[in-house]
């Protein structure tokens, strides 16, 4: 005899289990839920990846995916004013990653320059001819407000956009994703 055969004779639903019918019952007192804990009270659930405490396989497991993290642009970032006190460019001169890394304001070439205000009170009275891939807007006026020249070169994501450093309008000439349309209007019915 196979289980497919009896199966008709058993009929179609399972009797439920009849748990706390005294300590001589099958499930009597505790009613299969064991002794004290969080299981035996009511009202509790287990998620369904819980695996008794011990670690969950899914954080066992390699991780896969990507993350933006490794493509964030870092900078080394230079004062101004400390510039300016460094003996290499009290009286002017060309500032850029090069002349910064001879002067020991900079370690290496590895990250892009950014150039900050940062001015004492006495303001900026040399004149520097500063090249750095970002140059902030107080530290612009203060090097042009001096005779000096602020040239912005950008970073690798401003020439991939098109974004000119030194023009007033700073926005993207090279779009990669669609602007969102307008909706069409209707045209004029004719007469």
């Amino acid at each position: 005899m196979m289980i497919h055969e009896i199966t008709a004779q058993v009929g179609k639903y399972k009797a439920r289990k009849r748990v706390g019918r005294g300590k001589y019952g099958a499930r009597g007192k505790t009613s299969g839920r064991g002794q004290k804990g969080a299981g035996s009270r009511s009202g509790t659930s287990t998620r369904f990846q819980f695996e008794g405490g011990q670690m969950p396989f899914f954080r066992r497991i390699q991780k896969f995916g990507f993350t933006n993290a490794p493509f964030k642009q870092q900078f080394w970032i230079v004062n101004i004013g400390d510039v300016v006190k460094h003996p290499a460019f009290a009286k002017g001169g060309e500032v850029n990653a090069e002349t910064l890394i001879k002067a020991g304001l900079v370690r290496d070439t590895s990250r892009q320059l950014k150039v900050l205000g940062g001015v004492g009170e006495d303001g900026l009275k040399a004149k520097l001819n500063v090249t750095a891939a970002r140059i902030s807007a107080p530290a612009r006026k203060l090097i042009e407000g001096a005779g000096g020249k602020a040239n912005e070169t950008g970073t690798r994501k401003d020439k991939v956009r098109g974004i000119d450093r030194n023009s007033d309008d700073k926005t993207p000439k090279n779009l990669t994703k669609k602007l969102k349309q307008a909706p069409k209007k209707a045209a004029p019915a004719a007469d």
